[in-house]
């Protein structure tokens, strides 16, 4: 026998005996989708999902006819470990299988059906597909000759997908730490966005009112003309409030030919409106007496009356704010005149006013005792 027949018949011995073992390999069916810690939202480019997604829509694309008729099922698997408890992590873990499996149907154009779906609390926060495509059929003859080999294979084969399985979760659960980590450090990428605009609809979002607390008031204008004024609100449900204040200051000179003297007590009913509850309504009424001469003729007598008031809190601190405040209604002074000769007050008749319009304004520090 010649050397190139011998080389002929080696050849031709190893095609035959490796051949069947590349032609019942299988393909990569294994695909990985990574998500948000904590959230179920399915981000295409956030950690190759993008290059996963298309891998697994061409697979579908070469067995649709297969995956349509139930031949070959889709296996997917959610997880979730990154909230506080189990339910709330098969919940967030069915979600994110939702919503892969919403992009194969629309994409792939398969149907629900096509589906086997399993949630898991635990390992990480991504979802793997499975798609396990059948390896070509071998002839009769190579079927019982090596049935014992193809076993062996076929066995070997299902340990190296497991462990490839268990490989792309180890991965998974490595990226996710490490997205975690670089956020803390300095937040760039896909999840720092998602976090920021978290923030900002946080912030957006109006805070609470307190139940009830108790505030200490202070009306500036007041003070300005040399009226001490205090008050007090209980604000005994966040869009009610009931509040007091009163004023009084006693002033003479010019050997006391000059007099500026009130006292006045004003409460009131508010109802604050608005997320926030800065704003107001309210209804007040308020009672004093007086004693003014300016001039040669002084006036002492009492007044009373009420109005509607409006007004907004502006929040300067946790416990501080400005109250900005003015009353419209109606005022009645009934009061006497008089002169003071030789230190002695003389009385020169008496009178009444009726007022309509503005009857109070303020521009008050409030502080939250608690």
């Amino acid at each position: 026998m010649s050397k190139r027949t011998y080389l002929l018949i080696l050849f031709l011995w190893l095609t035959a005996a490796v051949s069947p073992v590349f032609a019942g390999q299988k393909a990569d069916t294994t695909y990985t989708f990574r998500f948000v810690p904590q959230k179920d939202m399915f981000y295409v480019p956030l950690g190759g999902n993008d290059i996963e997604l298309a891998r697994l829509l061409e697979c579908i694309e070469s067995n649709k006819t297969d995956i349509l008729d139930g031949n070959l099922p889709l296996r997917v698997d959610g997880y979730c470990n990154s909230l506080d408890n189990e339910k709330e992590n098969l919940r967030i873990a069915a979600i994110r299988s939702n919503r892969v499996k919403s992009e194969l149907i629309v994409r792939g154009g398969i149907k629900e059906e096509c589906f086997i779906t399993k949630n898991h609390a635990a390992d990480g926060d991504f979802v793997i597909v499975r798609l396990t495509v059948p390896a070509p059929e071998a002839s009769a003859v190579e079927s019982e000759g090596l049935s014992k080999a193809e076993e062996e294979r076929l066995a070997a084969e299902r340990a190296e997908q497991e462990r490839k399985a268990a490989e792309e979760r180890r991965k998974a659960e490595e990226a996710r730490r490490a997205a975690e980590k670089a956020e803390a450090d300095k937040p760039t990428g896909e999840p720092a966005a998602i976090q920021s605009e978290q923030q900002e609809n946080t912030a957006d979002t109006p805070s609470k009112s307190k139940p009830s607390h108790l505030s200490l008031r202070a009306n500036l204008l007041r003070w300005a003309t040399l009226t001490p004024d205090l008050g007090l609100e209980w604000r005994i449900h966040p869009s009610w409030g009931i509040l007091v204040n009163g004023s009084w200051t006693s002033w003479s000179w010019n050997d006391k030919d000059r007099r500026y003297a009130l006292w006045e007590v004003a409460p009131e009913v508010r109802y604050y409106i608005g997320k926030e509850k800065r704003g107001y309504l309210g209804a007040m009424f308020k009672a004093g007496e007086f004693n003014y001469k300016f001039s040669g003729t002084g006036k002492q007598g009492d007044l009373k009356g009420g109005g509607i008031t409006a007004g907004y809190q502006l929040r300067l601190n946790d416990a501080l704010s400005l109250d900005f405040s003015l009353a419209l209604g109606y005022l009645n002074a009934d009061y006497e005149k008089y002169e003071v000769i030789d230190g002695v007050r003389v009385r020169r008749g008496n009178d009444t006013k009726n007022w309509w319009g503005p009857v109070n304004a303020g521009v008050t520090l409030v502080w939250t005792l608690f």
